[in-house]
């Protein structure tokens, strides 16, 4: 068995369908944050080895970490992912969802089924930025996540992510090449390539600014909110594609960790 602890450095993992997001947490800041490839083949000790790796690059002594969260939209790595944890810090990680508090009120009609990164990013996001606000996480998918003035979680949106909705072009379109994700000089495209960055970079900036423009609308029609309604954005490509937004977007690239850290404290007090 593994030992729980209440206070400290404390590892949080987030585990996603593509990445996996890794980094330590203490009382005032994240220390650090990495990324491996989610991988259904590896096994416990495998996934213990990154690990042990992403904690020696940093400096970090295993023994130093006082506790463990894992939240995951992939339930048949959660076992796998909490035993390499174990073998690592000796401690038993908290599982984000049925059972663990997150303080968050979740206003779905199966709350059962959201996805434990938005409900991480949402109290994060909250504690953050305070409320009502709009949190778009750009992972795997493309999510949206509608907080309300009582800080209650309202509803969302989710799109088909970046990285996902261009492999599926290029696999599906013979004439199509994998392209960088780097924002060409002109919207008008003068050849496939440059065409083809301007739809993923300046097509997903201006999705986002329309979702979020009618999200806002509703929140205000439909719901009545009077008060400034922030956004903030997350995930791995968030960085990239919120600079060409027109809407005014927050980027927290630690928002997960955060949230996580937030949880874990509610949960060992």
């Amino acid at each position: 068995m593994g030992r729980y602890n209440k206070r400290g450095l404390i590892l949080a993992v987030d585990m996603g369908n593509t990445n996996i997001v890794i980094g330590c947490v203490d009382e005032d800041n994240v220390c650090f944050e990495e990324r491996i490839s989610t991988d259904h083949s590896k096994t416990e000790i495998e996934y213990a080895v990154l690990f042990k790796t992403v904690l020696e690059i940093h400096k970090i002594n295993a023994m130093d970490i006082d506790g463990a969260i894992i939240s995951s939209v992939v339930p048949p790595l959660i076992t796998v992912i909490s035993e390499a944890l174990c073998k690592v810090t000796g401690i038993k990680p908290l599982i984000v969802g049925p059972g663990l508090k997150s303080g968050l009120n979740i206003m779905m009609d199966q709350p059962r089924q959201m996805g434990s990164d938005l409900i991480v990013d949402a109290v994060a996001a909250i504690k953050e930025y305070g409320a009502p606000l709009i949190v778009i996480d750009m992972g795997t998918a493309t999510t949206f996540s509608v907080i309300d003035e009582n800080k209650n979680y309202i509803g969302g949106a989710i799109l088909p992510g970046i990285k996902v909705s261009i492999e599926s072009l290029v696999a599906k379109a013979a004439m199509l090449q994998r392209i960088s994700f780097e924002a060409p000089k002109h919207v008008i495209g003068k050849n496939t390539n440059d065409c083809m960055q301007s739809g993923t970079i300046y097509g997903n900036a201006a999705g986002i600014d329309g979702m979020v423009l009618r999200m806002k609308d509703e929140m205000r029609g439909h719901y009545g909110m009077t008060k400034e309604i922030k956004v903030v954005a997350t995930g791995g490509l968030a960085s990239v594609i919120v600079p060409h937004c027109k809407t005014d977007i927050i980027v927290d690239n630690e928002l997960l960790l955060k949230g996580l850290k937030i949880i874990y404290d509610k949960n060992v007090e």
